[in-house]
């Protein structure tokens, strides 16, 4: 069945989508699995890094986890489901996208919502080096939106990955960015731009002939960021090009992995568009879940681990 119904319900102080999101992103402190990095480099000369956990004795399956906008693999949501995934025999491949890692990248062009290439790379360099019988995908907000535009696009790596899940997804990045500039989501959009404007003012001195027209002191929303910054450093005409581009609604149809999509109802986030009732309908291999209760990463639960986490594990378990 692609709709699922949920019947999710958190303690009752997190049934408000704004105390979870908060209490999730800034209080939760998960003890995580020992990582070990490992640096990849690119074919344009940038690295990536890696954050290993593997099983003592081997394991032959492997999840792929990617964080969402100016996150890391530290995050805790990164490290709960690292930590859950590590208990039941997976290793765990959490990826820092380019500048997000404690030191910033190389190249003009850092990370975005549809940067597949810098995906693909990690699962070339993965399937190169180790040999795992199953691989899964795990993304969370913009990690989430671009995993779902990889397998859409059906690249010859698509046939490698047994099944993902994907939460709280901006399918429709227009769409969530008019939500993010709403009064209710200010503080959360202030915190996203300022450390974007960082990351932009560190690009500006490094290269400063690539901003003719200007860099960071044209920055006052996160259409801005778009529009000086990711739209020109990665190919893009301007902000929304980038999002009609590179959102992964259009990309749904096409996804033939099984995956679950989880988009709660109360995330401030998304807009509509966001929750792509209709296309998964009838669709043979996303299923979609939109419980009433989770914010934006959130999914506080009772106990050590979060509803979207067990879910997750629970999802991508059946699919053996």
């Amino acid at each position: 069945m692609p709709l699922l119904s949920s019947d999710f319900r958190p303690p009752i102080p997190f049934r408000n989508g704004h105390a979870s999101t908060l209490y999730s992103a800034l209080l939760r402190k998960p003890k995580g699995p020992n990582q070990q990095r490992e640096r990849i480099y690119l074919e344009d000369g940038d690295f990536l890094d890696l954050d290993w956990t593997r099983q003592p004795t081997g394991a032959n399956r492997l999840i792929v986890l990617l964080h969402g906008l100016e996150g890391n693999a530290q995050r805790p949501y990164m490290l709960g489901s690292a930590r859950l995934f590590f208990e039941n025999g997976y290793d765990i491949c959490a990826v820092n996208f380019r500048g997000c890692s404690g030191e910033p990248n190389l190249t003009f062009r850092s990370y975005h919502s549809g940067a597949t290439e810098d995906l693909s790379a990690v699962l070339r360099h993965i399937l190169k080096t180790a040999s795992y019988q199953q691989i899964y995908l795990k993304g969370f907000s913009l990690g989430g939106n671009l995993i779902l535009k990889f397998l859409g696009e059906q690249s010859e790596l698509t046939r490698h990955i047994q099944g993902a899940a994907v939460i709280s997804v901006p399918c429709d990045l227009h769409d969530s960015l008019i939500q993010l500039n709403r009064p209710g989501n200010w503080i959360y959009a202030q915190r996203f731009l300022k450390s974007l404007r960082e990351k932009v003012e560190e690009k500006q001195r490094r290269f400063p002939s690539a901003f003719p027209h200007g860099g960071v002191e044209r920055i006052h929303s996160l259409k801005d960021f778009d529009d000086v910054y990711t739209s020109q450093a990665h190919g893009f005409k301007d902000a929304l090009d980038y999002y009609k581009k590179c959102s992964s609604l259009p990309f749904l149809s096409s996804v033939n992995t099984p995956t679950l999509l989880l988009n709660a109802q109360n995330d401030s986030f998304l807009g509509g568009k966001c929750y792509p009732t209709e296309q998964c309908r009838e669709h043979s291999y996303v299923h979609f879940e939109s419980p009433r209760f989770g914010g934006h990463v959130g999914f506080v639960d009772t106990g050590t681990y979060y509803y979207s986490e067990k879910r997750s594990l629970e999802f991508l378990n059946a699919l053996n």
